[in-house]
């Protein structure tokens, strides 16, 4: 079988499967590992899968810059921002993390709800202006990518605040690989947002579910919940391996 279609074969099983296995993949079609590591290092750096140990997981197209997710799943977001908004109560201070969804997030809010929001998202902070809730950013280098402030600086300054819930955006949601995003310092500055609120919400659109990306951000177990798309019947499997771990399902729509 030539390179380009034992791509296109593993790229359809991680369409049907949700991973691949490596060492079980090259025996079934009688090629070595060695072959099917290479195609999976290609289609990792393609941005199509994410590698992981003894194969690979579906890759998230969520990790497409912030301009390219504005067109990704948005019915989905929308149906998980309502949702998500609902969860900011009148008087209560609640972090919002940067991205697509966080955005479709605050835009549901009423203008007229009193409440203090903090963020380290110049684009959710803008999206506030006129709303009666008082806003509060957090600063440091500007991740272009997302949005959003990160690194040494913006850790520190989360180090002052606490907040009544965190609203967390990630790029997969996996039963196994759990809560992960694309970049190191991005998925530190999450961390540390969570543990400066008293619960963790995960804002779980359609792309997110079942994909993977490169760093970890949090654990299953250290998260209230998970905002799923209940009218995406693709997520299915994954939402059912999910609530066998015992993940809270807030299920939108």
């Amino acid at each position: 079988m030539l390179a380009a279609s034992r791509k296109d074969l593993l790229l359809a099983r991680l369409r049907s499967d949700g991973r691949i296995v490596a060492k079980e993949l090259a025996s079934e079609l009688g090629v070595s590992e060695d072959s099917i590591r290479r195609d999976l290092r290609e289609l990792d750096a393609a941005g199509l899968a994410t590698r992981v140990y003894g194969g690979a997981l579906p890759a998230s197209p969520a990790v497409a810059d912030y301009a390219a997710r504005q067109s990704v799943a948005t019915e989905s977001k929308q149906r998980v921002a309502r949702f998500a908004a609902s969860l900011i109560e009148p008087g209560s201070t609640v972090i919002v993390d940067g991205g697509t969804t966080a955005l479709a997030t605050v835009r549901a809010l009423s203008r007229t709800l009193e409440c203090t929001i903090i963020t380290h998202s110049p684009t959710i902070a803008a999206a506030l202006l006129d709303h009666a809730a008082d806003v509060i950013i957090l600063g440091g280098r500007l991740f272009k990518h997302s949005a959003v402030a990160s690194g040494a600086a913006a850790v520190e300054a989360a180090q002052a605040i606490s907040a009544d819930r965190f609203l967390l955006g990630v790029t997969g949601v996996h039963e196994t690989a759990e809560l992960t995003t694309g970049d190191a310092d991005e998925a530190a500055m999450k961390r540390a947002l969570a543990a400066r609120a008293s619960e963790t919400y995960v804002l779980g659109s359609a792309e997110k579910i079942g994909a993977v990306s490169r760093y970890r951000v949090l654990p299953l177990d250290e998260v209230a919940g998970i905002i799923v798309d209940g009218a995406d019947e693709a997520s299915a499997p994954t939402l059912g391996a999910l609530a066998d771990h015992g993940v809270r399902l807030l299920r939108a729509g």
